[in-house]
This record gives structure tokens, C-alpha cells and sequence, in this order.
């Protein structure tokens, strides 16, 4: 049994193939995802207690979510991903769980981005520069190959920092102060901050992909309501899984009918209901979470062959 810390467990999900491993799981009729376990902590966090199992492997990711905790030095997020094998319940490792959240939420953007982003490479606006911020950074360009990249952020150092390290992937980046005037110059946007009230409240451009990863509980907003609506009016909205259907806090601040807007799942696999919404533009994509999107990651972190091979060794 292996323990990875976070940069083991980095390394174990490079992003083009997490973002394959996002895909293939999406088209696998025997993944399944019970309802995750949500239960409040006293200092007004939260518990996620959030399993998924196919033929192979099972998971089960325990983390914590603290969203004052970088107000005081510490990460908003601890906890670890635990996989053992589906058969005979041996434990397999354990991952970084931060780590995992932070690549497997990036990767699924990136997969959402390859099908339904009119301009695919950008240039890219990511509002926020936290952990989701750095991981959706790395994705997009790792995996997409953006090259230019514009970060606003309410904490300026954190904005610096995150143009440094696009310079260092070798991207063109810049910081800009005002988030809603920088909408019609990117046809990529990318929201994940941890923000309880709108940041947004601009319309994107008629040809923008909008991803919205911040707001993951009905609490929870980012995007000013009249946007959401006229996007649902005049465009195409995703959800990441029908959790969003009573997670969403954009979308049900919105009073968006979630229900009746398609999966990623439903656009992998080209359904009826994804078909019928095609065309329309903007997109807007709503990620909120999925203890499925772990399972893509473990089946990276432990590839087929090495588990067959440890599994006959006992």
C-alpha cells in the first residue's frame, strides 16, 4: 500500500490523461456514486464524506472544507482520497486530497472546455488565485495549450504569483484589476473563488466558454443572477452531474430549473437532451463536485496492469 503526498500524487495525474481518464469513466456503465455525505462542522465548515466504486476500484475521499482557513494561514481544504481494490477490499494507496480535488475539478473543465468552448486556446480569464486557480492554470495550459492567460484576483500577491508561474509554463500572462471589464476581450473564462456574494455580474461574450467552479453549495454564488438568466435565455447550460441539480448555488440563486439543462455525461455520450441545446451560445458549465471525478483520478494513479500484477501477487 502506497501513502503519496501531494506532489507523489500531482505527478500520478498529469493532466491529458486525467482529462482522458475524466472521458472514459463518463462512458462506463458501472461506475457507481452514492450520494455523498455532507455534515457541518462547528467552526461553520463542512465534512464531505464521498465514495464511487466500478469493477475495479473502490474510493472513498474524507476531506474537510474550511473556507476562512486562508484568512488564517491554513488551506481551505484537508483530507485524503483512500482506494482499495473493489474485489478483494485490499487498500491500494492513499492520495493527497487536496491534490486530487484540486486536479480532478481542473481536468473535468478542461474535458467540458474540448467539446463545448467555441474558442478552445483561448485567451483564458481566470478569476481567482487560489488552489483552484493554479490547477485550472496548469490544465488549460498543459492540456488545451493556451498560451495567453489574464488573472484577477481581490489579493494582488496571489494574482502575481499566478502570472509568475503561467510565465514559468510558458504562457503570456498578465493581471487585471477589474474581472467584469475584462469579459469581452476572453472567450475562456474560468470563476473559482470561494466568494458568498456575486463577483461577476457582467455579461461574457456571445462565443465564451464560462466555467463556474466556486459556488459548489446552494449558498454559495459568484455569478450576479440576471447573467445566469439571460445565459440560460440566450445560451447553453452544463452541469457537471445532476448533484448540481440542488448543489448549483449560481444557478438556483438564479432560479434556474438545473433539471432540465444536460450533464457533462449527457455531452460525452451525445444525448437527446445535449443535442437539443446544441448551437446555442454562450456556454455556461457548472461544476460542483463529484466523488466520480476521484475515481477517474485513482484509475490514473493506479493503472490496470501494475494492479493486475500486484493483485496476483497477493
Amino acid at each position: 500500500m502506497s501513502l503519496l503526498d501531494a506532489s507523489t500524487t500531482a505527478a500520478a495525474l498529469p493532466y491529458p490523461r486525467l482529462v482522458q481518464a475524466v472521458e472514459a469513466l463518463l462512458r462506463d456503465d458501472d461506475v457507481q456514486v452514492p450520494a455523498r455525505l455532507v455534515h457541518p462542522l462547528p467552526s461553520g465548515g463542512s465534512l464531505f464524506v464521498m465514495p464511487a466504486t466500478d469493477t475495479r476500484l473502490a474510493v472513498v475521499k474524507l476531506i474537510t472544507f474550511v473556507p476562512d482557513n486562508p484568512s488564517h494561514g491554513r488551506p481551505a481544504i484537508h483530507g485524503d482520497v483512500i482506494v482499495f481494490d473493489a474485489r478483494s477490499g485490499l487498500r491500494r494507496c492513499v492520495l493527497d486530497g487536496p491534490t486530487v480535488t484540486a486536479r480532478r475539478t481542473a481536468a473535468v473543465t478542461v474535458a467540458a472546455a474540448r467539446r463545448l468552448a467555441a474558442c478552445p486556446a483561448g485567451p483564458l480569464l481566470i478569476v481567482g488565485a487560489g488552489v483552484q486557480g493554479r490547477a485550472h492554470l496548469e490544465a488549460f495550459v498543459t492540456a488545451l495549450g493556451v498560451q495567453q492567460v489574464s488573472i484577477a484576483s481581490r489579493n494582488t500577491q496571489s494574482a502575481a504569483a499566478l502570472a509568475a508561474h503561467a510565465a514559468a509554463l510558458g504562457a503570456r500572462a498578465r493581471v487585471v484589476d477589474e474581472p467584469n471589464a475584462a469579459l469581452a476581450d476572453h472567450p475562456l473564462v474560468v470563476s473559482c473563488t470561494t466568494a458568498h456574494g456575486v463577483v461577476l455580474d457582467a455579461s461574457p461574450r456571445r462565443d465564451a466558454f464560462v466555467a463556474a467552479i466556486g459556488a459548489f453549495t446552494p449558498q454559495m454564488i459568484e455569478w450576479a443572477p440576471a447573467v445566469v438568466r439571460a445565459i440560460a435565455a440566450d445560451g447553453t447550460i452544463v452541469v457537471d452531474t445532476r448533484d448540481a441539480d440542488h448543489e448549483a448555488g449560481d444557478l438556483l440563486q438564479a432560479g434556474v430549473d438545473v433539471a432540465a439543462w444536460p450533464t457533462l455525461g449527457d455531452v460525452i455520450r451525445d444525448t437527446p437532451l445535449w443535442r437539443q441545446q446544441q448551437g446555442k451560445r454562450p456556454v455556461f458549465f457548472k461544476s460542483c463536485g463529484w466523488a466520480g471525478w476521484d475515481l477517474a483520478a485513482a484509475r490514473c494513479a493506479v493503472p490496470p496492469l501494475a494492479h493486475a500484477a500486484d493483485g496476483r501477487s497477493g
